[in-house]
């Protein structure tokens, strides 16, 4: 029987991907009472079936509730595996406490989903301190990669690209799509000093080609925004600005727009109007290899 997927909250077309290929949808139903709290209740049976629940983790206060309650209600009715598709992973940024008291929100989140799935997939997670999500999840983890999404978008729309990372952290995904379409690339420096408070440094040899400037999350958008700020003042074109996660926080995307940012193009790991690109091939592939595992005992 093929495993039921239970669309909780991910952008339409890349639900309807995942569906259509090799599971099943699910019907789930979701509202909340007069006071607030969260209703759940998960209409297809599910006994000895693999359930994955696809959800994707942006705003994640807001979801996670009713996420914990339809993975529980999963496990009471019977289901085989519970699994989690979360292209956009959440809190993965308080990776240590910089001050005393804070939490570590990466940590505790992850202790949470752990405790109620038997895996997790997601896409192109922001590791700083943490080398792989195996260090604070106590579970099974596929992590897949935009980096062939991005570099067919490039290698399909833009003639002789100039790719540009916005910082270091940028420099893995950067150098990975540049060798793939074989295009010459550079990373800037940066220096944060707030939330919104970001400094670029670096020079642009563009010779004629066409700058790309590539980030893996694009939230406040100000680090993208100061790299765009940078290449037009050192007389480059309109860059064409491509994330993978794109949260587009506030106003985020008129501040893109503001610095001179040209098209700018994202995945549908979260749904937003700059959805350009699918990372559902990706997916799918690393749900097959899990399920296509014998559960363990």
């Amino acid at each position: 029987m093929k495993p039921l997927a239970f669309h909780i909250s991910l952008a339409d077309d890349l639900a309807e991907e995942l569906v259509s290929e090799s599971l099943v949808a699910g019907e789930f139903e979701f509202r909340h009472f007069p006071d607030g709290e969260s209703y759940v209740r998960l209409v297809t049976p599910v006994r000895d079936r693999d359930v994955l629940l696809l959800c994707s983790l942006d705003g994640p206060d807001a979801k996670l509730l009713p996420l914990l309650f339809a993975a529980r209600a999963a496990r009471e009715l019977g289901a085989r595996r519970v699994g989690l598709v979360a292209p956009y992973l959440a809190y993965m940024r308080q990776d240590k406490a910089f001050h005393s008291g804070e939490a570590i929100t990466s940590t505790y989140f992850a202790q949470l989903l752990s405790g109620a799935f038997d895996w997790l997939v997601t896409c192109d997670p922001h590791l700083h301190r943490h080398t792989s999500l195996g260090e604070i999840y106590s579970i099974d983890t596929a992590v897949i990669s935009a980096a062939g999404p991005i570099a067919r978008w490039i290698a399909e729309r833009v003639r002789s690209p100039m790719l540009f990372g916005p910082d270091e952290e940028s420099e893995q995904w950067v150098s990975q799509i540049a060798g793939q379409i074989g295009a010459p690339f550079s990373v800037f420096a940066k220096q944060r000093s707030g939330d919104r408070a970001v400094r670029i440094s670096g020079n642009a040899d563009l010779a004629g080609r066409t700058p790309v400037i590539i980030d893996d999350i694009v939230s406040s958008a100000r680090t993208m925004a100061e790299a765009v700020k940078l290449l037009r003042t050192q007389g480059a074109t309109a860059p064409i600005c491509l994330g993978v996660h794109g949260l587009f926080a506030g106003d985020a995307m008129a501040t893109l727009r503001d610095a001179g940012a040209g098209e700018i193009v994202t995945s549908n790991s979260v749904y937003h109007a700059t959805n350009g690109f699918s990372v559902a091939p990706e997916l799918l592939e690393a749900i097959s290899s899990w399920l296509r595992r014998e559960p363990t005992t």
